[in-house]
């Protein structure tokens, strides 16, 4: 996905998250610290807000940021699949570490083979 396409989202659910409130866009700009005008050049996808600005906005609206970022049909993840990932990505790591490992310790045994067998 491009930043277009992010900006889009992040427009699109500020607006459905406001609207779901029946908040107008200076009920928002008010709760969040915001002027109007950025907040419409936001929703509009005109303006790409900072992190502290989706903050304010998130806070506002009782969310995360990240709800603000996420496309529409984006599956919330189970807790078994969260433990799945975190589980392969552990797996990967100490696979990694033991092949780093094993590697280190043959090249030593050479290096001492090298060294007491001349």
């Amino acid at each position: 996905m491009d930043k277009k396409g992010v900006r889009a989202i992040l427009a699109g659910n500020i607006k459905e998250f406001r609207s779901r409130r029946n908040w107008s866009q200076a009920d928002l700009a008010e709760k969040a610290g915001l002027s109007i005008v950025y907040l419409s050049d936001i929703e509009r996808g005109n303006k790409w807000p900072y992190l502290d600005t989706m903050v304010k906005l998130a806070d506002a609206l009782e969310l995360e940021v990240y709800d603000l970022l996420k496309p529409k049909n984006a599956p919330t993840p189970t807790v078994a699949a969260i433990m799945t990932k975190y589980n392969e990505e552990v797996a990967a790591i100490l696979a990694k570490s033991f092949e780093t490992s094993e590697k280190n310790i043959s090249r030593s045994l050479e290096a001492l083979r090298n060294q007491y067998s001349a």
